[in-house]
């Protein structure tokens, strides 16, 4: 699904079929992404695991599962999720920044959990003594494009901070713990030289831990969702990550099973929100033109929390090009998808054919922190549909439309 005929094709299925606003994944780009990232060149085995928080929708965890990723899950609910998904527990692996209220329950079934501060690991540790387990440090470097998506660094709260490993290896000698798994992630970059400062930052840490055989360094590999923005190059970084992994194999005698557990680079270009222009406003010669879309806030939350940029087609031939800043249906001055970059308090207006009531809008690089981020019911407007876009061309439902009784279903 592209720019140009096949978009403009496929938008309007889209739209006759499931009205707009609506979320539709390519699943020829999601199994692109998905081959590319399982040719990250580890020495020593690797294993692939889908950030399920980028997009937790069951059609596409379904698709993961049958290319043999395993998951990363951030909270009990998405363990639940994956588990519905017909993901074994064992694939499972759980990294919560809140201690688990159903540890005991997932650990019989053999779900993985990663202990991702010391107070996590007592727990555990009094739990279930006597068992291998994984640890979060916080190895002191973070990466992002802004503060908001670097989970790195002493101002992240992720992990244990690097400075009390002692603390951590003072509690796996009280219960008895193995630690043979750990765990670092730093945030969203593009420089292969972060990548290898983390690894040989996390390798310095596993070499204090005897115990460890497999590292985990996360994922946030940037995807450059606008045309000029860098992506991160998986190969270019693998071959960092590679050497170092050679280098402390020669060093200490360990070969390292690597994981790593990306999930805007698996699905972030993938996906796309197919909107209807329902209005157009200006402010007179000295102020703006404003597109109003029936999709914002509720859909694409990310422009109006990060001042995120995310690429928009208006799908309409003929005319001439006017500058545009697209807003969405929200009573909401911060209801913004064109901000400036990294502001979401400025605007900055694309040059694009000049929109008109009733044209189709599509908004690009939606596939990730999109639908599982959404401002949801905010007005009332209620949760969009998820399709699949097929190879053949096919529309697959995912998600139904909420309707307005099940907004308020649950008030009592």
């Amino acid at each position: 699904m592209i720019a140009g005929g096949p978009l403009r094709t496929a938008a309007a299925a889209v739209r006759e079929r499931f009205g707009t606003p609506t979320y539709v994944y390519d699943r020829a780009a999601l199994e692109t992404a998905v081959r590319s990232a399982l040719a990250f060149p580890a020495p020593f085995g690797f294993t692939l695991r889908y950030a399920m928080k980028a997009n937790p929708n069951q059609g596409i965890l379904t698709l993961f599962r049958e290319l043999g990723l395993h998951i990363d899950a951030s909270s009990d609910h998405e363990v639940e999720r994956a588990r519905r998904a017909g993901f074994a527990p064992g694939q499972i692996q759980l990294t919560s920044q809140m201690p688990s209220a159903r540890l005991a329950e997932f650990l019989e079934a053999g779900v993985l959990v990663n202990a991702c501060s010391l107070h996590q690991l007592e727990v555990l540790g009094r739990l279930a003594p006597g068992r291998e387990v994984s640890v979060r440090m916080n190895a002191g470097l973070g990466s992002g494009a802004t503060n908001r998506t670097n989970t790195g660094g002493p101002a992240a709260s992720f992990g244990i901070w690097h400075e009390y490993l002692g603390d951590v290896k003072t509690l796996a000698e009280r219960f008895n713990l193995r630690i043979t798994r750990l765990h670092s992630h730093i945030g969203s970059g593009t420089d292969p030289e972060v990548w290898k400062r983390v690894t040989r930052m996390t390798l310095h840490l596993a070499a204090k831990l005897p115990d460890v055989g497999l590292i985990n360094l996360g994922g946030g590999f940037k995807v450059g969702r606008m045309p000029g923005e860098a992506s991160t190059d998986l190969a270019d970084v693998g071959a960092h990550v590679r050497q170092e992994l050679l280098a402390f194999r020669d060093r200490d005698g360990r070969a390292l099973h690597l994981e790593l557990e990306p999930g805007t680079y698996l699905v972030a270009n993938a996906g796309y929100v197919v909107a209807t222009c329902v209005d157009v406003v200006d402010t007179g010669r000295d102020g703006y033109r404003f597109a109003k879309l029936d999709t914002g806030m509720p859909e694409v939350t990310r422009p109006s929390l990060y001042g995120a940029q995310h690429p928009i087609w208006v799908l309409a031939e003929g005319r001439p090009d006017a500058d545009v800043v697209f807003v969405g249906p929200c009573c909401e001055s911060g209801d913004i998808l064109t901000p400036a970059p990294g502001d979401p308090e400025a605007l900055a207006p694309r040059r694009v054919p000049q929109p008109q009531i009733g044209d189709l809008v599509v908004i690009g690089g939606a596939g990730a922190y999109c639908a599982a981020m959404a401002t949801i019911n905010y007005n009332s407007y209620p949760q969009a549909p998820e399709v699949m876009l097929e190879p053949d061309g096919a529309l697959r439902l995912l998600r139904r439309r909420q309707t307005l009784e099940q907004i308020w279903t649950n008030e009592v």
